[in-house]
């Protein structure tokens, strides 16, 4: 039992520290958002695929790192509309 109660309380503390690891009342769409921007910050943390994306799309680098910050913001596009309770 103690095991159990050290594991979920790993967890808690994971979820709690870290936005991108999600919970049970997760949405998809925060879940698809979380993976978005992750994948963006890699791309902008890693100088050799930020080169590569300026190749492919025959723009600088530096429009190339400001369309990725953009893309950051929503996206997924806007938010779904919540039902009311």
């Amino acid at each position: 039992m103690g095991d159990r109660y050290n594991i979920h309380s790993q967890l808690e503390h994971l979820q709690s520290k870290y936005i991108g690891t999600g919970h049970a009342d997760t949405t998809k769409y925060e879940w698809l958002v979380n993976q978005h921007r992750d994948s963006y910050s890699s791309y902008l943390g890693h100088p050799d695929l930020l080169n590569y994306f300026a190749v492919c799309e025959n723009e600088a680098k530096a429009r190339v790192r400001f369309n990725l910050m953009e893309k950051m913001l929503q996206p997924c596009g806007p938010p779904p509309d919540k039902p009311e309770d």
